[in-house]
């Protein structure tokens, strides 16, 4: 038998525990999000590559790449602001001290669809009627306009990973059974 001085003052603690469905749309976040950040960072290293390149070259790749890869953003952009999403909810309702990083993440992704679709994705439309042998006299100021909203896009996506691996991440409590 144990007497009052043999529990712990984390085992007395009032604060609710993740449930299965926090801890699963905490995972799904992290991994969408992680996933979809860095399909962006990889694809502002390649777009950084392609800065020293000329008109028709630059036209012919960005064709290329518009084949497939604006599928691939919507694929992993939508799921990671579901998880977030759900995230967000399920820690707020247990008041969570993760709450407030919770919602900045979600608030980040919602950010970097807003860059998408009002930036990126008229410029992508717009690019796919390019032609290789006669790309648009504009063309290194519509790339310029293009690449500076997807380093923003990155950013937000970066962050927004980086938030949700912060409230996923259980803190270490100390033997007193404070948090460290």
């Amino acid at each position: 038998m144990t007497s009052c001085t043999d529990i712990s003052p984390a085992a007395t603690s009032t604060r609710r525990v993740p449930g299965r469905f926090e801890t699963s749309s905490g995972y799904a976040a992290v991994l969408s999000s992680g996933l979809f950040a860095g399909f962006l960072v990889t694809v502002a290293v390649f777009e950084s590559s392609l800065r020293g390149l000329g008109a028709s070259v630059y036209t012919q790749v960005r064709l290329i790449e518009l084949d497939r890869l604006g599928g691939l953003a919507a694929l992993l952009l939508v799921p990671a602001i579901a998880a977030a999403a759900a995230l967000t909810v399920s820690v707020t309702r247990r008041r969570g001290s993760g709450r407030w990083l919770a919602l900045m993440a979600l608030l980040l992704l919602l950010t970097a669809l807003v860059i998408s679709a009002a930036i990126s994705v008229p410029i992508n439309t717009a690019q796919q009627g390019w032609s290789v042998l006669a790309p648009p006299g504009d063309w290194s100021a519509v790339r310029d306009r293009w690449q500076a909203a997807h380093v923003a896009r990155t950013t937000s996506a970066v962050l927004a990973f980086v938030l949700l691996a912060a409230v996923t991440t259980p803190r270490r409590r100390n033997p007193e059974g404070t948090q460290s």
